[in-house]
Protein backbone atom coordinates (compact mmCIF):
# COMPACT_ATOMS: atom_id res chain seq x y z
CA UNK A 1 0.00 0.00 0.00
CA UNK A 2 1.66 3.49 -0.97
CA UNK A 3 1.56 6.11 1.58
CA UNK A 4 0.23 9.73 0.89
CA UNK A 5 3.59 10.80 2.24
CA UNK A 6 5.55 8.98 -0.46
CA UNK A 7 3.21 10.55 -3.22
CA UNK A 8 3.21 14.02 -1.79
CA UNK A 9 6.87 14.18 -1.95
CA UNK A 10 6.92 12.59 -5.22
CA UNK A 11 4.66 15.14 -6.55
CA UNK A 12 5.41 18.81 -5.43
CA UNK A 13 2.89 21.51 -4.03
CA UNK A 14 1.90 24.05 -6.29
CA UNK A 15 3.89 26.86 -4.63
CA UNK A 16 6.75 25.43 -3.33
CA UNK A 17 9.86 23.83 -4.85
CA UNK A 18 9.90 20.80 -2.83
CA UNK A 19 6.53 19.44 -1.63
CA UNK A 20 7.22 19.64 1.90
CA UNK A 21 6.46 22.89 2.52
CA UNK A 22 3.15 22.24 3.34
CA UNK A 23 1.59 24.83 5.88
CA UNK A 24 2.97 27.53 3.57
CA UNK A 25 0.35 26.59 1.20
CA UNK A 26 -2.32 28.27 2.12
CA UNK A 27 -3.91 29.96 -0.87
CA UNK A 28 -4.41 27.13 -3.06
CA UNK A 29 -7.08 24.38 -3.25
CA UNK A 30 -5.35 21.07 -2.47
CA UNK A 31 -5.99 19.14 -5.24
CA UNK A 32 -3.13 16.81 -5.74
CA UNK A 33 -3.10 16.33 -2.05
CA UNK A 34 -6.58 15.06 -2.64
CA UNK A 35 -5.64 13.09 -5.59
CA UNK A 36 -2.49 11.50 -4.20
CA UNK A 37 -4.50 10.68 -0.57
CA UNK A 38 -7.91 9.55 -2.19
CA UNK A 39 -6.01 6.83 -4.42
CA UNK A 40 -3.26 5.95 -2.99
CA UNK A 41 -4.39 5.27 0.48
CA UNK A 42 -7.44 3.61 1.29
CA UNK A 43 -9.62 4.09 4.44
CA UNK A 44 -9.03 0.98 7.13
CA UNK A 45 -12.07 0.85 9.80
CA UNK A 46 -11.67 -0.12 13.05
CA UNK A 47 -13.15 -1.43 15.57
CA UNK A 48 -13.55 -0.05 19.39
CA UNK A 49 -11.29 -2.50 20.61
CA UNK A 50 -8.53 -1.40 18.10
CA UNK A 51 -9.53 1.98 19.26
CA UNK A 52 -8.74 1.40 22.89
CA UNK A 53 -5.49 -1.15 22.13
CA UNK A 54 -3.83 1.42 19.53
CA UNK A 55 -3.36 3.93 22.58
CA UNK A 56 -3.11 1.81 25.60
CA UNK A 57 -0.62 -0.46 24.38
CA UNK A 58 3.25 -0.10 25.70
CA UNK A 59 4.44 3.16 27.74
CA UNK A 60 2.37 6.91 27.75
CA UNK A 61 5.03 8.08 25.42
CA UNK A 62 5.19 5.24 22.93
CA UNK A 63 1.47 5.23 22.83
CA UNK A 64 1.06 8.73 22.04
CA UNK A 65 3.11 8.47 19.00
CA UNK A 66 1.35 5.17 17.84
CA UNK A 67 -1.70 7.29 17.94
CA UNK A 68 0.16 10.36 16.13
CA UNK A 69 1.62 7.98 13.06
CA UNK A 70 -1.50 6.79 12.47
CA UNK A 71 -3.49 10.05 12.50
CA UNK A 72 -1.21 12.33 10.62
CA UNK A 73 -2.33 10.12 8.08
CA UNK A 74 -5.52 8.55 8.14
CA UNK A 75 -7.34 11.66 9.51
CA UNK A 76 -6.31 14.06 5.62
CA UNK A 77 -7.20 10.66 3.82
CA UNK A 78 -11.00 10.31 5.48
CA UNK A 79 -11.21 14.29 5.10
CA UNK A 80 -9.80 14.35 1.27
CA UNK A 81 -12.22 11.10 0.55
CA UNK A 82 -15.31 13.57 1.75
CA UNK A 83 -13.87 16.68 0.35
CA UNK A 84 -14.21 15.10 -3.14
CA UNK A 85 -17.24 14.29 -2.48
CA UNK A 86 -18.60 17.60 -1.92
CA UNK A 87 -17.26 18.50 -5.70
CA UNK A 88 -20.27 16.10 -6.80
CA UNK A 89 -22.87 18.55 -4.96
CA UNK A 90 -25.33 20.49 -7.56
CA UNK A 91 -23.80 23.57 -8.52
CA UNK A 92 -26.00 26.40 -7.20
CA UNK A 93 -25.73 24.45 -3.64
CA UNK A 94 -22.37 24.94 -3.74
CA UNK A 95 -22.50 28.24 -4.54
CA UNK A 96 -24.43 28.93 -1.48
CA UNK A 97 -22.21 30.87 1.42
CA UNK A 98 -22.79 28.07 3.86
CA UNK A 99 -21.58 25.47 1.78
CA UNK A 100 -18.43 28.04 0.86
CA UNK A 101 -17.68 28.78 4.48
CA UNK A 102 -18.11 24.74 4.86
CA UNK A 103 -15.41 23.94 2.56
CA UNK A 104 -13.06 26.42 3.57
CA UNK A 105 -13.17 24.67 7.71
CA UNK A 106 -12.30 21.54 5.58
CA UNK A 107 -9.58 23.06 3.39
CA UNK A 108 -7.97 24.65 6.74
CA UNK A 109 -8.23 21.82 8.42
CA UNK A 110 -6.86 19.63 5.84
CA UNK A 111 -3.67 21.45 5.50
CA UNK A 112 -3.05 21.64 9.30
CA UNK A 113 -2.76 17.91 9.04
CA UNK A 114 -0.81 17.78 5.75
CA UNK A 115 1.84 19.83 8.04
CA UNK A 116 2.61 16.56 9.96
CA UNK A 117 3.23 14.28 7.73
CA UNK A 118 7.13 14.37 7.58
CA UNK A 119 7.79 15.79 11.25
CA UNK A 120 9.12 14.18 13.97
CA UNK A 121 7.60 11.60 16.12
CA UNK A 122 10.02 11.44 18.64
CA UNK A 123 9.67 15.28 19.79
CA UNK A 124 7.52 15.63 22.17
CA UNK A 125 6.73 19.77 21.09
CA UNK A 126 5.38 18.08 17.85
CA UNK A 127 2.98 15.29 19.44
CA UNK A 128 1.77 18.42 21.86
CA UNK A 129 1.46 20.28 18.87
CA UNK A 130 -0.61 17.95 17.28
CA UNK A 131 -2.95 17.40 20.16
CA UNK A 132 -3.88 21.01 19.91
CA UNK A 133 -4.07 20.99 16.26
CA UNK A 134 -6.40 18.40 16.68
CA UNK A 135 -8.66 20.43 19.52
CA UNK A 136 -8.84 23.51 17.25
CA UNK A 137 -10.10 21.55 14.30
CA UNK A 138 -12.45 20.02 16.69
CA UNK A 139 -13.54 23.27 17.66
CA UNK A 140 -13.54 24.49 14.23
CA UNK A 141 -16.43 21.94 12.66
CA UNK A 142 -18.57 21.90 15.33
CA UNK A 143 -21.11 24.02 13.50
CA UNK A 144 -20.77 21.76 10.70
CA UNK A 145 -24.03 20.08 10.89
CA UNK A 146 -26.16 22.86 11.36
CA UNK A 147 -24.35 25.06 8.49
CA UNK A 148 -24.35 22.44 6.17
CA UNK A 149 -28.38 22.49 7.43
CA UNK A 150 -27.93 25.98 6.68
CA UNK A 151 -27.15 25.39 2.89
CA UNK A 152 -29.41 23.04 2.00
CA UNK A 153 -32.62 25.37 3.32
CA UNK A 154 -30.74 28.12 1.35
CA UNK A 155 -30.42 25.89 -2.27
CA UNK A 156 -33.94 24.95 -1.33
CA UNK A 157 -35.47 28.38 -0.56
CA UNK A 158 -33.64 29.70 -4.02
CA UNK A 159 -33.86 26.87 -6.53
CA UNK A 160 -36.95 24.57 -4.97
CA UNK A 161 -36.10 20.78 -4.95
CA UNK A 162 -36.67 17.77 -7.14
CA UNK A 163 -36.30 13.94 -6.84
CA UNK A 164 -32.60 13.61 -8.55
CA UNK A 165 -31.31 16.37 -6.13
CA UNK A 166 -33.24 14.79 -3.06
CA UNK A 167 -31.70 11.27 -3.75
CA UNK A 168 -28.00 12.43 -4.34
CA UNK A 169 -28.01 14.82 -1.52
CA UNK A 170 -29.72 12.39 1.06
CA UNK A 171 -26.46 10.18 -0.33
CA UNK A 172 -24.64 12.38 -0.10
CA UNK A 173 -24.98 13.86 3.70
CA UNK A 174 -25.03 10.38 5.18
CA UNK A 175 -22.06 9.42 3.92
CA UNK A 176 -20.56 13.17 4.61
CA UNK A 177 -21.97 13.05 8.40
CA UNK A 178 -20.63 9.58 8.52
CA UNK A 179 -17.40 10.70 8.04
CA UNK A 180 -17.79 13.22 10.32
CA UNK A 181 -18.30 11.16 13.27
CA UNK A 182 -16.08 8.66 12.11
CA UNK A 183 -13.16 11.76 12.10
CA UNK A 184 -14.52 13.26 15.90
CA UNK A 185 -14.18 9.88 17.16
CA UNK A 186 -10.86 8.89 16.72
CA UNK A 187 -9.83 12.69 17.08
CA UNK A 188 -11.46 12.84 20.63
CA UNK A 189 -9.90 9.22 21.44
CA UNK A 190 -6.31 10.93 20.72
CA UNK A 191 -7.22 14.52 22.44
CA UNK A 192 -9.15 13.52 25.53
CA UNK A 193 -6.06 9.93 26.16
CA UNK A 194 -3.01 12.54 25.49
CA UNK A 195 -4.36 15.94 26.66
CA UNK A 196 -3.57 15.63 30.10
CA UNK A 197 -7.33 16.37 31.15
CA UNK A 198 -8.90 13.20 31.97
CA UNK A 199 -12.31 12.70 33.67
CA UNK A 200 -11.24 11.89 37.62
CA UNK A 201 -15.10 10.87 37.48
CA UNK A 202 -14.16 8.56 34.83
CA UNK A 203 -11.12 7.29 35.65
CA UNK A 204 -11.56 3.62 33.86
CA UNK A 205 -12.91 5.48 30.57
CA UNK A 206 -10.47 5.20 27.79
CA UNK A 207 -11.44 8.64 25.89
CA UNK A 208 -14.97 8.48 24.86
CA UNK A 209 -15.13 4.31 25.56
CA UNK A 210 -16.30 2.69 28.61
CA UNK A 211 -14.68 -1.05 28.92
CA UNK A 212 -17.40 -0.92 31.52
CA UNK A 213 -20.27 0.25 30.64
CA UNK A 214 -23.91 -0.67 31.91
CA UNK A 215 -26.26 0.47 29.07
CA UNK A 216 -29.42 0.94 31.64
CA UNK A 217 -27.56 2.77 33.70
CA UNK A 218 -26.86 5.31 30.15
CA UNK A 219 -30.44 4.84 29.39
CA UNK A 220 -31.87 6.19 32.53
CA UNK A 221 -28.97 9.11 32.59
CA UNK A 222 -30.34 9.92 29.31
CA UNK A 223 -34.03 9.83 30.20
CA UNK A 224 -33.49 12.06 33.22
CA UNK A 225 -31.72 15.12 30.65
CA UNK A 226 -34.56 14.45 28.70
CA UNK A 227 -37.16 14.79 31.50
CA UNK A 228 -35.52 17.84 32.53
CA UNK A 229 -35.87 19.66 29.09
CA UNK A 230 -39.47 18.46 29.08
CA UNK A 231 -40.25 19.75 32.38
CA UNK A 232 -38.61 23.58 31.37
CA UNK A 233 -40.98 23.33 28.20
CA UNK A 234 -44.29 21.96 29.18
CA UNK A 235 -43.89 21.55 32.87
CA UNK A 236 -44.67 18.26 32.91
CA UNK A 237 -43.15 15.21 31.44
CA UNK A 238 -44.00 10.92 31.73
CA UNK A 239 -41.88 8.73 33.99
CA UNK A 240 -39.55 5.82 32.57
CA UNK A 241 -41.01 2.51 33.01
CA UNK A 242 -37.57 0.38 32.25
CA UNK A 243 -37.05 -3.39 32.14
CA UNK A 244 -33.62 -5.16 31.25
CA UNK A 245 -33.46 -8.46 29.93
CA UNK A 246 -30.85 -11.12 31.14
CA UNK A 247 -30.47 -9.03 34.75
CA UNK A 248 -27.77 -7.24 35.11
CA UNK A 249 -25.46 -6.73 32.37
CA UNK A 250 -22.72 -4.81 30.84
CA UNK A 251 -21.91 -4.66 27.51
CA UNK A 252 -18.08 -3.79 27.33
CA UNK A 253 -16.41 -1.15 25.35
CA UNK A 254 -19.17 0.81 24.22
CA UNK A 255 -18.95 4.65 23.13
CA UNK A 256 -21.23 6.45 24.96
CA UNK A 257 -21.71 9.61 22.35
CA UNK A 258 -23.09 6.61 20.77
CA UNK A 259 -25.44 5.47 23.07
CA UNK A 260 -26.72 8.88 24.42
CA UNK A 261 -27.22 10.67 21.76
CA UNK A 262 -29.61 7.87 20.20
CA UNK A 263 -31.27 7.45 23.34
CA UNK A 264 -31.46 11.24 24.44
CA UNK A 265 -33.40 12.37 20.85
CA UNK A 266 -35.64 9.20 21.35
CA UNK A 267 -36.75 10.60 24.17
CA UNK A 268 -37.02 13.76 23.70
CA UNK A 269 -39.49 12.65 20.53
CA UNK A 270 -41.35 10.12 22.72
CA UNK A 271 -41.96 12.94 26.22
CA UNK A 272 -43.03 15.49 23.44
CA UNK A 273 -45.70 13.48 21.40
CA UNK A 274 -47.12 11.45 25.06
CA UNK A 275 -47.49 15.16 26.15
CA UNK A 276 -49.15 16.73 22.88
CA UNK A 277 -51.59 13.83 23.24
CA UNK A 278 -52.54 13.67 26.16
CA UNK A 279 -52.10 16.75 27.79
CA UNK A 280 -55.56 17.48 29.04
CA UNK A 281 -54.80 13.94 31.21
CA UNK A 282 -54.37 13.60 34.77
CA UNK A 283 -51.89 11.01 34.76
CA UNK A 284 -49.20 10.73 31.19
CA UNK A 285 -48.36 6.74 30.57
CA UNK A 286 -45.30 6.18 30.78
CA UNK A 287 -42.34 5.80 28.24
CA UNK A 288 -41.74 2.30 28.18
CA UNK A 289 -37.92 0.93 27.85
CA UNK A 290 -36.71 -2.40 27.13
CA UNK A 291 -32.68 -3.37 27.05
CA UNK A 292 -31.85 -6.58 26.38
CA UNK A 293 -28.56 -8.02 25.57
CA UNK A 294 -28.54 -11.03 23.19
CA UNK A 295 -25.33 -13.15 21.71
CA UNK A 296 -25.24 -10.67 18.63
CA UNK A 297 -26.99 -7.48 19.20
CA UNK A 298 -27.71 -5.11 22.63
CA UNK A 299 -30.95 -3.84 21.67
CA UNK A 300 -32.81 -0.54 23.02
CA UNK A 301 -36.37 -0.43 22.52
CA UNK A 302 -38.23 2.98 23.63
CA UNK A 303 -41.97 3.13 23.30
CA UNK A 304 -44.53 5.76 23.63
CA UNK A 305 -47.86 5.99 23.11
CA UNK A 306 -47.62 9.99 21.93
CA UNK A 307 -50.56 9.13 18.90
CA UNK A 308 -47.76 7.74 16.41
CA UNK A 309 -47.46 8.87 12.82
CA UNK A 310 -49.14 7.73 9.50
CA UNK A 311 -46.56 5.18 7.57
CA UNK A 312 -46.42 6.87 4.86
CA UNK A 313 -44.56 9.37 6.72
CA UNK A 314 -41.78 6.78 8.40
CA UNK A 315 -39.29 7.34 6.00
CA UNK A 316 -39.90 10.91 5.38
CA UNK A 317 -38.60 11.03 9.09
CA UNK A 318 -35.41 9.91 7.82
CA UNK A 319 -34.75 12.52 5.03
CA UNK A 320 -32.94 15.84 5.34
CA UNK A 321 -34.78 17.29 2.41
CA UNK A 322 -38.47 17.02 3.69
CA UNK A 323 -37.59 18.63 7.13
CA UNK A 324 -40.80 20.61 7.97
CA UNK A 325 -38.86 22.42 10.60
CA UNK A 326 -38.05 26.36 10.97
CA UNK A 327 -34.13 26.70 10.93
CA UNK A 328 -32.76 28.79 13.72
CA UNK A 329 -31.86 32.25 13.56
CA UNK A 330 -27.68 32.10 14.34
CA UNK A 331 -25.88 29.55 13.46
CA UNK A 332 -22.71 31.15 13.89
CA UNK A 333 -23.87 30.90 17.99
CA UNK A 334 -21.88 28.24 19.63
CA UNK A 335 -24.53 27.31 22.18
CA UNK A 336 -27.17 26.68 20.30
CA UNK A 337 -28.23 23.01 20.31
CA UNK A 338 -26.41 21.14 17.36
CA UNK A 339 -29.20 19.91 15.96
CA UNK A 340 -32.02 22.41 16.77
CA UNK A 341 -34.30 23.91 14.57
CA UNK A 342 -33.56 21.29 11.12
CA UNK A 343 -35.04 18.37 11.85
CA UNK A 344 -31.78 16.17 11.52
CA UNK A 345 -32.32 14.22 14.95
CA UNK A 346 -33.40 11.49 13.69
CA UNK A 347 -31.06 10.69 10.42
CA UNK A 348 -28.42 11.47 12.57
CA UNK A 349 -29.18 9.39 15.28
CA UNK A 350 -29.37 6.81 12.82
CA UNK A 351 -25.87 6.92 11.45
CA UNK A 352 -24.68 7.22 14.82
CA UNK A 353 -26.23 3.60 15.33
CA UNK A 354 -25.25 2.13 11.63
CA UNK A 355 -21.31 4.20 12.67
CA UNK A 356 -20.87 0.94 14.43
CA UNK A 357 -22.84 -1.83 12.36
CA UNK A 358 -25.67 -1.13 14.53
CA UNK A 359 -29.31 0.30 13.44
CA UNK A 360 -32.19 2.40 14.29
CA UNK A 361 -35.61 1.59 13.30
CA UNK A 362 -39.05 3.33 13.95
CA UNK A 363 -42.26 1.17 14.31
CA UNK A 364 -45.13 3.05 14.37
CA UNK A 365 -49.40 2.42 15.29
CA UNK A 366 -50.99 5.29 14.36
CA UNK A 367 -53.55 6.47 17.06
CA UNK A 368 -51.80 4.46 19.44
CA UNK A 369 -47.75 5.39 19.50
CA UNK A 370 -44.72 5.07 18.46
CA UNK A 371 -41.50 2.38 19.29
CA UNK A 372 -37.88 3.19 18.06
CA UNK A 373 -35.70 0.41 18.27
CA UNK A 374 -32.11 1.20 18.81
CA UNK A 375 -29.45 -1.92 17.82
CA UNK A 376 -25.86 -1.97 18.43
CA UNK A 377 -23.13 -4.91 18.99
CA UNK A 378 -23.16 -6.60 21.68
CA UNK A 379 -19.44 -7.76 20.82
CA UNK A 380 -16.89 -4.83 20.68
CA UNK A 381 -14.80 -6.95 18.18
CA UNK A 382 -17.84 -6.71 16.08
CA UNK A 383 -18.18 -3.07 16.43
CA UNK A 384 -16.14 -2.07 13.45
CA UNK A 385 -16.38 1.44 11.83
CA UNK A 386 -18.55 1.87 8.49
CA UNK A 387 -17.01 4.07 6.62
CA UNK A 388 -18.02 5.79 3.62
CA UNK A 389 -15.54 4.85 0.22
CA UNK A 390 -14.75 7.18 -2.41
CA UNK A 391 -14.99 5.31 -5.41
CA UNK A 392 -15.98 5.01 -8.85
CA UNK A 393 -19.73 3.05 -7.53
CA UNK A 394 -19.82 6.35 -5.67
CA UNK A 395 -19.21 8.32 -8.63
CA UNK A 396 -21.57 6.50 -10.81
CA UNK A 397 -24.29 7.15 -8.13
CA UNK A 398 -24.14 10.64 -8.18
CA UNK A 399 -24.27 10.61 -12.11
CA UNK A 400 -27.26 8.51 -12.17
CA UNK A 401 -30.65 9.74 -13.18
CA UNK A 402 -33.94 8.78 -11.09
CA UNK A 403 -35.12 6.09 -13.64
CA UNK A 404 -39.38 6.38 -13.92
CA UNK A 405 -40.96 4.17 -11.10
CA UNK A 406 -42.48 0.66 -13.00
CA UNK A 407 -44.95 0.76 -10.33
CA UNK A 408 -48.73 2.47 -10.01
CA UNK A 409 -48.66 5.11 -7.32
CA UNK A 410 -51.19 6.56 -6.25
CA UNK A 411 -51.90 10.10 -6.34
CA UNK A 412 -51.52 12.39 -3.35
CA UNK A 413 -54.95 13.62 -3.50
CA UNK A 414 -57.84 10.63 -4.69
CA UNK A 415 -59.13 11.14 -7.43
CA UNK A 416 -63.14 12.85 -8.15
CA UNK A 417 -64.84 9.68 -9.43
CA UNK A 418 -67.84 11.83 -10.67
CA UNK A 419 -67.02 13.14 -13.87
CA UNK A 420 -67.14 9.54 -15.00
CA UNK A 421 -69.95 8.94 -14.14
CA UNK A 422 -72.51 8.10 -16.85
CA UNK A 423 -75.12 10.46 -17.65
CA UNK A 424 -78.36 9.08 -18.23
Amino acid sequence: MTSCLVISSQYPIPGTETGRDYLNWSNEKPTLVFHCITFCYSVPPMSTTQMCCHVTTGSANACEKTSFVFLRQELPVRLANIMKEIDFLPDKLLSTPSLQLLQSWYETSLMELVGFLEKEPDDKKILKKFTETLVNIRNRHNNVVPTMAQGVVEYKDAFGSDPVTNQNVQYFLDRFYMSRISTRMIMNQHSLIFDGSANPAHPKHIGTIDPDCDVTEVVKDAFDSSKMLCEQYYLTSPEIDITQVNGKFYTGLQTLVQVVFQCLFCFQNAMRATVETHEMALHLPPVKVRVSLGSEDLTIKISDRGGGVPLRKIERLFSYMYSTAPSPVDIDNSRNAPLAGFGYGLPISRLYAKYFQGDLQLYSMEGYGTSAVIYLKALSSESVERLPVYNQSAIRHYQTSNEADDWCMPSKDPKKLGKYERRS
